[in-house]
């Protein structure tokens, strides 16, 4: 036999680098299908569908036709009708107070006293002297009748008559000043006594009982504000005017009509505080803001307007009849004006719309839509024209994104499914098959 040469064995060490090299990319591909199952995305996984895919879950209303109010929001403060510095107008000790801080007082009350002693003994000493120079001008004017009777007969000259005649005349001066002097002692007493000079709530005491008051003191005792009823100031911008005077003529003083009506809510806008009527317009616009202040009154019988409290006030100018109006939150606006979305043929359909006024829920609807007409409400956020759509049912549970596109494309899947060629081939088979039997 002839012997053959058989190809040289690779050596050791290239083998064992080849092992090497596959153990290595056999840990990379198991390290890589791992880091797949377990740090793949979640929208990779098969745990729903995709929310970004799928028909566009919305929701409907429809377009109504109902009467319509037009108001005009703003931003007011709850103003006081009067807010007074109760004040001492004399000099003294604080004797008295007689209030509690917050109460509620009617005009009138005595709120606090100043010790009334001094003023006692300046009244007493007036009247005294006004008993004084009466006597003096009643015996004055006896001796100025003796004097005419004399100078009648010739027993006393002219110039003692005028003397006694200017003396009366001095006398009688003085009497009346005096008198004046002694209303002005009792006025003084009387101011001892400090009383509300109106129906309100007061405020916290700044002064104790002890202390020495003065009549130039500008901080006052208290002070006290009256707050049934109460003024909510606000104003309106220029370019809406014309419309709230329109208005506020037709309802002024002599029409019969009612007063504007003001309603205050909260800064949240979410609950109504209190209803009340358009009192007054200012007489010039602010040419720093190109507004109008308007001034609103508010009964406030349950307090619930509080002085200086920040209200979001809607003015109602007037009602508008048998309006076509949609919820604001449906209205869409862009750079070529505002639209709103509908549905066709389960798609998307962008539609043009003029508006008008609104209430701050619904606005008036001038053209671009009929009566009965629906627009989408809900589900506005993904939407434009054409867009694949699944309306969801007044009064349905609520649902999320998620569930809804599912729900929408299993419908969508069994419709295909249905309308594919051979849907019903499994059963033909079990059909056949009976026969053959």
């Amino acid at each position: 036999m002839v012997p053959t040469d058989s190809p040289p064995a690779p050596p050791a060490s290239t083998r064992h680098l080849w092992l090497r090299l596959l153990a290595v990319l056999a840990l990379a591909a198991v390290a890589a299908g791992a880091w797949y199952v377990l740090w793949r995305p979640p929208a990779l996984q098969e745990a729903g569908p995709n929310p970004w895919r799928g028909p566009i879950p919305v929701r409907l209303t429809p377009v109504q036709q109902r009467p319509l109010t037009e108001q005009v929001k703003a931003i007011g403060t709850v103003t006081p009708l009067q807010t007074v510095v109760v004040r001492s107008r004399v000099d003294g000790t604080l004797a008295r107070v007689l209030f509690q801080e917050g109460q509620e007082v009617r005009k009138g009350q005595l709120l606090a006293e100043i010790d009334p002693e001094p003023y006692r003994v300046r009244l007493a000493q007036a009247e005294g002297q006004q008993q004084q120079n009466q006597a003096q001008l009643q015996s004055a004017e006896r001796d100025l009748a003796r004097y005419r009777s004399l100078f009648q007969q010739d027993s006393i000259a002219r110039q003692q008559l005028d003397t006694q005649e200017a003396l009366v005349a001095q006398l009688r001066g003085g009497v009346q000043s005096v008198r004046a002097q002694v209303d002005e002692a009792r006025l003084q007493l009387s101011y001892t006594r400090i009383e509300a000079p109106t129906a309100g709530r007061l405020g916290l005491r700044r002064i104790d009982a002890g202390n020495l008051v003065t009549a130039s003191d500008t901080q006052g005792l208290v002070t006290l504000t009256q707050t049934r009823p109460i003024a909510v100031v606000f104003s309106v911008p220029e370019t809406q005017l014309a419309a709230v005077r329109a208005s506020w003529r037709a309802t002024g003083s002599g029409t019969g009509k009612p007063p504007l009506a003001v309603q205050a809510w909260d800064r949240a806008e979410r609950q109504q505080i209190a209803a009340g009527r358009l009192t007054t317009l200012d007489n010039q616009i602010d040419t720093a803001t190109g507004t109008l202040r308007l001034k609103a009154q508010f009964d406030n019988a349950d307090d619930s307007l509080f002085p200086n409290q920040f209200v979001n006030v809607r003015l109602q100018v007037r009602t508008h009849e048998n309006a076509l109006v949609i919820p604001a939150d449906a209205v869409q606006y862009g750079s070529q004006g505002t639209y709103v979305y509908t549905v066709q043929d389960a798609k998307a359909r962008l539609r043009r719309v003029t508006l008008g006024a609104g209430d701050g829920e619904y606005v008036l609807v001038q053209s671009g839509l009929n009566a009965g007409d629906a627009v989408v409400l809900e589900g506005l956020d993904r939407l434009r024209e054409g867009a694949d759509v699944v309306t969801v049912v007044d009064g349905a549970p609520p649902q999320t994104t998620q569930q809804l596109q599912a729900q929408a494309q299993a419908k969508a899947r069994a419709a295909a499914a249905s309308a594919a060629p051979g849907a019903s081939a499994p059963l033909a088979p079990a059909s056949t098959a009976s026969a053959a039997r």
